[in-house]
């Protein structure tokens, strides 16, 4: 039977149910778990698979001489009229797999069958303001918990063998504009949560929680001037580092409602033991309104994670006019220059370039393009700050109302590479890009803050820049800049990427196929058509000695909704709910372990 806005009908195995009656738990997740999760191929315990965000497993079974034969074993639906866009990793413990789906919905699944275990949905306010469709990526797993956010900002923890609520978090107030869109992060035996909110004007923060009660640790606000403060017994004992003064990089007030929303999540780099984290637009988008830096909207930001202080920053679009935000991962990898080891990270701005940073302390090593047009910069000085062309940035609105000056610009604003997560391969040493070619007129507007109305004080029209091709899965090298190999794809890429030792990269497309490529040449060596739009971020692990493959499938996110002369390509996609498993015939897996 079904509870309304509560958990839904559970099953448990015979064993789950006989330790549950007793006390114990089949599993719990721990510390240790999720450290070593990118090093253990039974489960996938992260968001990233590993805290690093490489999304790189180190299983072969499966490879580019096998993959033809992968075939899908179960598929299982969301239901009811909840479709919209399925953007989630799942998660995979002990042969049960976690996920959610839009609408703030988590499921648990048998791993091996794809029956239904449990299911929660949120009761959600009818007033909540997702800025780019009702989507969620994922939960995070502590201890018997499933943890995951709402769009009413809220963060929820579902005990793991029946889906019921242990306990309920408000993170924000959803009435100003905030929601929760990310999958959290577990470190340290702390829950880290960002917010989205970024187009209402609402003021971007990073938090840590108690994973086991919803305690409130510390908060670190991304705008500057605001304080952020280390909390005991729910009071704010010692602030952080204030991380610059009110209106220092922002004139007047408007620092009050900034923006820089963290709304994708972040990282952990244990071998620096920093959280690594990027920040969304300012606001307004009107940049005409805000002079200055706007620090630290559209910035990559390393916080210690265990007060939130801002240890350093590195700010990809400073005054940021283009919505370009800075948000995109920041993956932690390691390489080889003159003979000694260095400690990088890499990241894809949307705003077209691709930057690799010293990760011990946010210097700026190189940066380039990465897609192949970019006319709103002249490119990056030493330090990677860019050269503006300032006449493609948008014109300032008159004294009468009248909208400022049209410019046509490219990368649009939804970016040279959005939310959808990057692999890197620690066998070829490339990053794979899913990034897309269009270029927008974009052009400001007056405006002003009202709590939960849009504040953007700018208008735009996004073009494909080809007519047989938006989207491009790229092979990156992070040490040149190079790029080895492309793949190009007729509407734009929306969905993750999975890199593996078989020499595989997989990602879907909106089109609805599941595709897997040769990492070394590019070549496409698999295909499966999951009915609609694969925008999810795939994952591989192991279980009972075979290799699966798993990916969510449900066509949305914001190209639809945002999407202007691209909305022609994609307007008979059909939208979905799903999620398909895959694996080889036994005896092709048996062959390939030999």
């Amino acid at each position: 039977m079904k509870h309304s806005g509560l958990t839904h009908t559970f099953a448990r195995t015979t064993l789950g149910l006989a330790l549950a009656l007793s006390g114990l738990s089949a599993w719990a997740v721990t510390d240790d778990d999720i450290l070593k999760d990118a090093q253990t191929p039974g489960e996938v315990v992260t968001n990233g698979l590993g805290l690093q965000g490489q999304r790189y497993s180190p299983m072969d079974t499966l490879n580019a001489d096998n993959v033809t034969q992968l075939r899908p074993v179960w598929a299982f639906s969301f239901g009811g009229e909840k479709q919209r866009g399925q953007q989630a990793q799942p998660l995979v413990k002990d042969g049960v797999m976690y996920m959610t789906a839009s609408y703030s919905r988590v499921f648990a699944v048998d791993a091996k069958t794809g029956k239904e275990l449990w299911q929660y949905d949120a009761r959600l306010p009818d007033g909540i303001m997702p800025c780019c469709d009702v989507i969620n990526r994922g939960v995070a797993l502590y201890d018997n918990l499933v943890i995951f956010g709402t769009l009413d900002a809220k963060l929820v923890a579902l005990d793991k063998d029946s889906g019921k609520v242990v306990w309920k978090k408000t993170v924000a107030d959803y009435k100003a504009g905030y929601s929760i869109t990310a999958a959290p992060l577990v470190v340290n035996g702390k829950l880290i949560t960002g917010v989205s909110g970024g187009e209402f004007g609402v003021v971007g923060k990073i938090e840590a929680y108690n994973p086991k009660n919803g305690e409130l640790l510390w908060t670190r606000p991304t705008v500057e001037g605001h304080m952020g403060y280390v909390y005991k017994d729910g009071k704010p004992v010692e602030h952080g580092i204030t991380g610059g003064e009110a209106g220092k990089s922002w004139p007047g007030d408007l620092w009050k409602t900034g923006g820089a929303a963290p709304w994708l999540g972040g990282y952990y780099d244990p071998e620096t033991n920093q959280l690594l984290f990027g920040t969304g637009n300012p606001s307004p988008w009107n940049s005409h309104l805000r002079p200055g830096d706007n620090l630290y909207s559209s910035s990559r930001l390393a916080l210690n994670p265990d007060d939130g202080t801002i240890k350093w920053h590195f700010q990809s679009t400073p005054h940021d006019g283009w919505d370009y935000d800075g948000v995109n991962e920041l993956v932690s990898f390691n390489y080889q220059e003159g003979g000694k080891t260095i400690k990088a990270a890499g990241t894809a701005d949307r705003n077209g370039f691709f930057y690799v940073l010293d990760r011990t302390n946010g210097k700026f090593i190189r940066g380039f393009p990465f897609v192949d047009k970019i006319t709103w910069a002249k490119g990056l000085d030493k330090d990677g700050r860019p050269i503006y062309n300032e006449d493609n940035r948008p014109g300032k609105p008159g004294d009468t109302g009248a909208q400022g000056k049209t410019v046509t610009v490219a990368p649009s604003f939804l970016g040279g590479k959005n939310w959808m997560p990057m692999a890197y391969s620690q066998d070829t040493g490339l990053f794979y890009v899913p990034s897309n070619e269009w270029s927008m007129d974009i052009w400001n507007e007056g405006t002003a803050y009202k709590k939960g109305a849009a504040y953007l004080g700018a208008g735009f029209t996004i073009h494909p820049l080809n007519e047989d091709y938006i989207g491009v899965l790229r092979a990156i090298d992070p040490k040149t800049g190079k790029e080895v190999w492309r793949y190009k794809n007729y509407a734009p890429l929306w969905g993750g990427v999975l890199a593996t030792k078989g020499n595989l990269v997989f990602t879907g497309n909106p089109e609805g196929f599941l595709m897997a490529f040769d990492a070394k040449t590019g070549k496409k060596l698999y295909e499966f058509n999951t009915g609609s739009g694969v925008i999810g971020s795939p994952i591989t692990w192991e279980m009972d000695g075979e290799q699966y493959v798993s990916v969510l499938s449900g066509w949305g996110g914001a190209v639809p909704l945002w999407g202007g002369e691209v909305a022609k390509r994609i307007k008979d996609f059909n939208q979905g709910g799903m999620v398909w498993t895959f694996k080889l015939p036994k005896e092709m897996a048996a062959v390939a372990k030999r």
